[in-house]
C-alpha cells in the first residue's frame, strides 16, 4: 500500500510540473539543471513534449542531434547530454 501511494504521488506531481510547463511557469531548461527527486525516472522525451511548440518530430529531431536515445530518463543523462541538451534548448 505505501508503494501504491508513493506511487500515486510522484504521478501527480509530475502531471502538476506538465501543466506548469504548458503553462510556461516552470522552465524545461531548469528542470534538466536541477531536477526535483520525482523527476529522475520520467522519460526526458514526455517532458519536452510538454512544453508548447515541442511535437514529437521536433522533441525526436533535438534528442537526436544530442544523441539521447528516446526511452532515456532525466536521471539516466550524463553531464553530457544534459549541457548539450540545455544548450539547445536555449537558443
Amino acid at each position: 500500500m505505501e508503494a501504491l501511494k508513493r506511487a500515486n504521488d510522484i504521478r501527480s506531481k509530475r502531471a502538476q510540473l506538465k501543466r506548469d510547463l504548458k503553462g510556461e511557469n516552470v522552465k524545461i531548461q531548469t528542470l534538466l539543471l536541477d531536477p526535483p527527486e520525482y523527476v529522475l525516472t520520467a522519460k526526458v522525451i514526455d517532458m519536452l513534449m510538454a512544453v508548447p511548440k515541442y511535437g514529437r518530430v521536433k522533441t525526436n529531431r533535438i534528442l537526436n542531434q544530442c544523441r539521447i536515445s528516446p526511452s532515456k530518463t532525466i536521471g539516466g543523462l550524463s553531464e553530457r547530454q544534459r549541457s548539450e541538451l540545455v544548450a539547445l534548448l536555449r537558443r
